[in-house]
């Protein structure tokens, strides 16, 4: 993903960081939980490691190490600011 284009954070790769921009989520429940564990616009994430099959993937969010699902990142919109 080109640097500054919109995606998802599912579509990152381990070792990417990537800013918020959107919490899309249409369960109020889910977008509460997201929220809570620091998923919040403006926030930063690293990617971490996928497990052995590819699902979850960890993210270090506010100095948290949080495992989301596929189906849970897809929600979470941004754009890539750097990879490490």
């Amino acid at each position: 993903m080109a640097q500054g284009k919109r995606c998802r954070l599912s579509d990152m790769k381990p070792g990417d960081r990537f800013r918020i921009e959107k919490v899309d989520v249409p369960d109020p429940m889910l977008k509460r939980r997201l929220l809570d564990l620091g998923f919040v616009p403006g926030g930063e994430v690293k990617v971490g490691p996928r497990s052995p099959l590819g699902d979850p993937t960890a993210y270090r969010v506010c100095g948290t190490t949080i495992a989301l699902r596929k189906e849970e990142s897809d929600y979470i919109y941004g754009e890539k600011i750097r990879h490490d």
